[in-house]
Formats: structure tokens, C-alpha cells, sequence
């Protein structure tokens, strides 16, 4: 069963008991330049997924 490559690099799996998949939030790429240095800043870093997204990591990846 191959993995889906392309979820594989969106995602990070924490490691330790309770396997967390974190992902970047959406809005981070674009029109940056505008908005001022704490929105930057707070752009910065990863958040827990949400459940349904947990579950489809599941299901494509290998190594959960």
C-alpha cells in the first residue's frame, strides 16, 4: 500500500503517546508584506488539525 506523498508533506506527527498531526494554518503565503510585524510573527508555527482531517491522516498514512 504506497502512503499519499502529498498529505505526507503537509502534515507533521508528533511522536510520544498521544500522536498529534499538526499542520500549518490556511493565509500564510500570500500578501504579507502588507500587515504589520505581530500578524507576521503570529503567522509563524503549526496548529493541532481538526478531527476529521486526523482521521483521514489515518487512513493515508503509513506511519501512525
Amino acid at each position: 500500500m504506497k502512503t499519499k506523498k502529498a498529505l505526507t508533506k503537509r502534515i507533521k506527527i508528533t511522536n510520544g503517546k498521544i500522536r498529534k498531526i499538526m499542520k500549518r494554518p490556511p493565509g500564510q503565503n500570500h500578501f504579507n508584506a502588507k500587515e504589520s510585524g505581530q500578524v507576521t510573527r503570529s503567522k509563524k508555527g503549526t496548529v493541532r488539525a481538526p478531527r476529521e482531517m486526523t482521521k483521514l491522516a489515518k487512513a493515508l498514512t503509513h506511519n501512525f
